[in-house]
């Protein structure tokens, strides 16, 4: 298989430009796209024409997913913590410590079906004085609430996507390592078997960052010089290059078949034959 047979001919569109630094998009299903401008503190919602303020302040979001309700669920990079907003708008907090100790920097965030939400936790909003958590791991939070530490092995875990079928968790592990890592998810939700499923270096700066996968398990990854495409048994496609370095992606449209891509400043999208995943897991 090539790229060119998984992306609609044509560059990457920008379609709305002038921001800090971009992260976090999210397809909502009104309609809508969200995505998170971290330095300037806040949620933007893009309605097809314009961008326009959603929530500010944001906590310096990041990161974003929805739950099986469909709220929006945010890594706040600046907060240190993990947020919920509620149908009425309020924000409840879901994760903020673990151990009694203030986490470090939540950055990503995807939800399994039956409902547990799974968020990385490196230190980039922080200074290494600032730091509780002896570790840069990867956390699950329960449907009861309770916050675990899954895994503490990582250089700095970045962005994180299931495969279609949730038996696969993926990892990206940043700045040194530059590569995603792959995990099988067992029925309780713990994670085995770790591997290597892709490594991403390369001259030009830019680590594995925010990932998403189409219903045929590619999948579809932020880093050096544009979003990197992988097969499920991890063969590299291809690259959509991008004029600035990408940070995130996400499924969007009716069809699932527009990749919304943010960039450093910008807002990209680009046309896909084969659907995205909902984000809303089934």
């Amino acid at each position: 298989m090539k790229l060119k047979t998984l992306i609609e001919a044509g560059d990457p569109e920008q379609i709305a430009t002038g921001f800090q630094f971009l992260e976090g998009p999210i397809w909502h299903p009104d309609g809508y796209l969200l995505f998170s401008d971290i330095p300037a503190n806040r949620i933007y919602k893009w309605d097809g024409e314009r961008a326009e303020s959603w929530r500010e302040p944001s906590g310096n979001s990041n990161g974003l997913t929805l739950d099986r309700q469909g709220r929006v669920i945010a890594c706040e990079h600046g907060n240190r913590r993990v947020s919920r907003a509620e149908a009425d708008g309020t924000l409840v907090v879901i994760a903020e410590t673990y151990n009694g100790k203030r986490l470090n920097s939540p950055n990503d965030v995807v939800v399994k079906s039956d409902g547990t939400i799974y968020f990385t936790d490196p230190p980039y909003g922080i200074e290494e004085d600032q730091r509780e958590q002896p570790c840069n791991g990867l956390y699950r939070i329960q449907p009861d609430g309770g916050v675990e530490l899954v895994l503490d092995d990582f250089d700095l875990p970045n962005g994180l996507a299931f495969s279609p079928n949730e038996t696969v968790l993926y990892v990206g592990d940043a700045r040194r390592r530059r590569h995603v890592r792959s995990f099988d998810v067992s029925s309780d939700g713990t994670l085995n078997n770790s591997r290597i499923f892709a490594d991403m270096a390369h001259p030009q700066p830019g680590s594995p960052d925010g990932m998403k996968v189409d219903q045929e398990g590619n999948l579809y990854v932020t880093g050096a010089t544009g979003v990197w495409v992988f097969e499920p048994d991890g063969t590299h496609l291809g690259v959509i290059g991008l004029p600035e370095r990408p940070a995130n992606c996400t499924w969007g449209d009716a069809d699932r078949q527009t990749l919304y891509i943010t960039a450093r400043t910008s807002l990209y999208r680009v046309r896909v034959k084969v659907p995205g995943c909902a984000v809303i897991p089934a």
